[in-house]
């Protein structure tokens, strides 16, 4: 797939841009200086320098709570009373369940789904931009709710989460793009794994809700969760309205006086030393650099020479997330009441579950700061390694004891998971791509997620489901198994991007330094970087 983008170079600049910008040396000095200031920039400075970032990053990737509330609801109707009864069919002792294939193809229509969307982001938000791509995206999951919302049968409901998920294909992968263009490197982390937060606050709310109608047996026991979805994309669509586009787009398509007009509101007028021009001069320097090291934008260049390690990166480090057992999250309710817990102690385990998975979020911006990204990753694993095991162990005897202990662990995976491989991937696929291969890198990366989730989605059903492999806990030693191969790989692969600038990673990567050495591995703008104007 290629953009019509790929030849389009930023406009040559006019006599106002030649003086505020300088040629050679002097151009060299004011993206040097820009880099510099970032790299002196504190986490206080960078709230005061740019609280409006932050807050139009904080609107667009609230669009993801919307994913996230989808996700958990689906996992959690299988064990709903009334949604069973409508789209499941009697077992023998009189009970209803939605059989295992149907489990599979429902949670999977979402995603071929959003792998359709992820790709079409690919090529429209370089084309069209960031904004007008999401405001396109929440008009269109307005009216596919409509589907889900009167599915007669379990075969309309898969087509409504096929289309709905193309939508959330878009938000998945934009939202983290634009929060890691609009923020300096000081808030990169927070506002990219702010996503992850999203998640588990959809999860959450989706959670509370389906407790709360827990006891009506009526249709709309289902139906209030599904239209409670129109609440969102009204509200973000006009704040996204007002948003400004990207600075690093506008200066990848030549629209420099925007891109300074666009910076210019997402800071604060009251910082009389923030240098406008010389932030400009330093993304289009690094946006020169790449175009040199890397000739194209299209999805093909993504697997040319030191962008195949950085796509690499990114498409791993984000199926690891499926890949490490966070099955047991997503089906958690229907594990819960598989396990031997009652319908209710199985909704409140998983509101306290998802209550807990937002403490690690938060915890995990205090960790990043302290540990950087690779150790925190490589923590985390670990910890889920060793969780996965102790589960499978446990499943091993039926006790009632053995069945609180199984899912209070699964709790503790959730704050393993949610302040270390959960939010911290967001980081990672937001910050390794070079700026003029974001976009298509994160959509590749998200849809290796994607792939990954619908083998991980077909297998769960069967693991859990008393009518299939009926594994329950014992499912632990395979994931836990699966976790230790994404430890493996985690060390050997993954590098540090903490405190580095987009132009620092390029020569980084260029160099083909491994990752082990990324951290130590020192960097001089000055001499490293070609002098472009």
């Amino acid at each position: 797939m290629s953009s019509e983008n790929e030849n389009i170079d930023f406009e040559k600049p006019d006599v106002e841009h030649k003086k505020r910008y300088g040629k050679g040396d002097e151009y060299i000095s004011r993206a040097s200086k820009a880099t510099d200031a970032e790299h002196r920039m504190s986490l206080g400075q960078a709230l005061r320098l740019y609280p409006k970032a932050v807050g139009w990053s904080i609107l667009l990737s609230t669009a993801v709570v919307m994913e996230g509330y989808d996700t958990n609801l689906l996992g959690s109707f299988y064990a709903y009373p009334a949604f069973a009864q409508k789209y499941g069919v009697q077992q023998p002792d009189g009970t209803y369940q939605v059989t295992a294939p149907w489990q599979s193809g429902l949670s999977n229509g979402a995603q071929i789904g959003e792998i359709l969307g992820l790709f079409i982001n690919g090529i429209v938000s370089e084309r069209y931009g960031y904004r007008a791509v999401m405001m396109v995206s929440l008009i269109a999951v307005i009216g596919f709710i409509f589907i889900n919302f009167f599915a007669p049968s379990v075969e309309v409901l898969l087509v409504g989460e096929i289309l709905c998920g193309i939508p959330w294909g878009v938000f998945q992968t934009l939202t983290t793009a634009y929060a890691a263009e609009v923020c300096p490197v000081a808030l990169r982390a927070y506002l990219t794994t702010y996503v992850n937060l999203c998640w588990v606050i959809g999860q959450l709310i989706s959670s509370g809700i389906l407790r709360g109608l827990l006891s009506r047996t009526d249709e709309w026991s289902y139906r209030i969760p599904f239209a409670l979805q129109w609440m969102w994309p009204v509200f973000i669509c006009t704040g996204v309205f007002f948003a400004p586009e990207s600075p690093w787009w506008l200066v990848r398509h030549g629209k420099v006086a925007e891109a300074e007009r666009a910076l210019l509101r997402l800071t604060s007028k009251s910082d009389v030393e923030f240098d406008v021009s010389a932030t400009i001069a330093m993304m289009i320097h690094t946006n020169e650099l790449e175009k040199e090291m890397t000739a194209g934008t299209t999805y093909w260049d993504c697997f040319k020479g030191y962008e195949l390690r950085r796509t690499e990166i990114g498409a791993v480090t984000w199926a690891i997330q499926n890949l490490c057992g966070s099955t047991f999250m997503g089906y958690s309710t229907y594990f819960f009441e598989q396990a031997g817990l009652s319908n209710d102690f199985a909704y409140d385990f998983s509101i306290i579950m998802y209550a807990v998975g937002m403490c690690g979020t938060f915890s995990s911006w205090f960790l990043m700061n302290w540990f950087g990204r690779r150790t925190l990753y490589l923590a985390g694993l670990v910890a889920m390694v060793c969780i996965m095991f102790i589960i499978g162990f446990l499943a091993l005897s039926n006790t009632t004891g053995a069945k609180w202990a199984l899912a209070s662990l699964v709790v503790v995976y959730t704050f393993a998971y949610d302040s270390t491989v959960g939010p911290v991937c967001y980081s990672l696929v937001a910050e390794i791509p070079s700026t003029r291969l974001r976009a298509k890198s994160i959509v590749i990366s998200r849809n290796v997620y994607n792939i990954v989730g619908i083998i991980t989605s077909v297998l769960a059903p069967y693991m859990f489901n008393p009518s299939a492999w009926n594994w329950k806990g014992k499912a632990g030693f395979f994931w836990g198994g699966s976790a230790l191969l994404c430890l493996i790989w985690t060390y050997f692969r993954l590098p540090e991007p903490k405190g580095r600038t987009y132009g620092e990673l390029d020569v980084l990567f260029e160099r083909k330094v491994s990752a082990r050495k990324f951290k130590t591995t020192q960097v001089d703008m000055d001499v490293d970087m070609p002098v472009h104007v």
